[in-house]
């Protein structure tokens, strides 16, 4: 067997990858961040959304999309909820007729999280949204 004659350096260069590796995980937990959620202002004037808010937290965009493709390829503009209740597909005329501060509500989880959607590319945001 051949000896390792910078075992030494070897080790100390593990340990320096290894702090390096881990090294944001370590800062988050030392300076109280690891578990950080921004604080969204929920301003609902409906009753309720078209789905649970569990499943809109993760999975509003599939929904988005879905809306999308429903009314461009379609044409329909109703969605049906597993309850019955129908609900117009509009960004504007349903999401944000809800969630009014559009700063507030997508801005702030959507800088969070590190995405840019583009979907006011092209929808106007209603003057009272623009808070």
């Amino acid at each position: 067997m051949k000896k390792i004659y910078d075992k030494g350096k070897t080790l100390t260069g593990l340990i320096i990858f290894v702090v390096l590796v881990s090294s944001p995980t370590w800062y988050n937990l030392v300076f109280g961040k690891g578990n950080y959620v921004p604080d969204l202002k929920v301003e609902k004037n409906g009753k309720e959304c078209v789905k649970r808010t569990s499943y809109m937290k993760k999975n509003h965009m599939e929904l988005l999309k879905v809306w999308r493709d429903e009314v461009v390829r379609t044409g329909n503009r109703t969605y049906v909820r597993e309850d019955g209740e129908k609900f117009e597909i509009s960004l504007s005329g349903t999401c944000l007729k809800c969630h009014t501060n559009k700063q507030e509500f997508c801005d702030r989880c959507h800088r969070y999280v590190g995405v840019t959607p583009y979907c006011f590319g092209c929808h106007n945001i209603p003057r009272e949204t623009r808070k």
